[in-house]
C-alpha cells in the first residue's frame, strides 16, 4: 500500500526545509569573522554589527603602531605594527566602545546583537 502525502503536507515539509536551510546558513555566517581594518588613522568601518559568538579581526594597515582596546576593559591588543592583527569574540550582546590608545581620537563600536 503506498501512501500518498497531500499537495498541503508536501508544501508544508517544503516551505520547513526551505526554513532550516535559511537558519543553518545564518548561523554559519555569524560563525565567519568580520574585519575591521585600521588605515589612515581610522577604523573602518567605524561601526559593525555582529551576532554573539562572532569572532572580530582587526588588521592594522597603517605604517604606524595602533592599538584596540574597549572602554569597558573586556578586550585590549598590544601594539600593533604594520599587518599585525588582533582577534577578539563577543559572546554577549551589547555596545562594545573602544579606541586607539595610542591615538585616542581613533574610535569605533562593536554592536553585538542577535540576528
Amino acid at each position: 500500500m503506498t501512501t500518498r502525502l497531500s499537495r498541503a503536507a508536501t508544501g508544508t515539509a517544503l516551505t520547513m526545509l526551505v526554513a532550516i536551510a535559511l537558519a543553518g546558513a545564518t548561523l554559519a555566517r555569524a560563525a565567519e569573522p568580520s574585519q575591521v581594518t585600521i588605515t589612515k588613522f581610522a577604523f573602518a568601518p567605524k561601526e559593525i554589527t555582529v551576532a554573539p559568538g562572532t569572532k572580530v579581526v582587526w588588521t592594522n594597515e597603517d605604517e604606524t603602531p595602533h592599538t584596540v582596546a574597549s572602554g569597558d576593559k573586556s578586550f585590549a591588543s598590544k601594539g600593533l605594527d604594520t599587518g599585525d592583527t588582533y582577534e577578539h569574540t563577543f559572546d554577549r550582546e551589547g555596545d562594545f566602545a573602544y579606541i586607539c590608545t595610542v591615538h585616542p581620537f581613533m574610535t569605533g563600536v562593536v554592536h553585538v546583537k542577535k540576528p
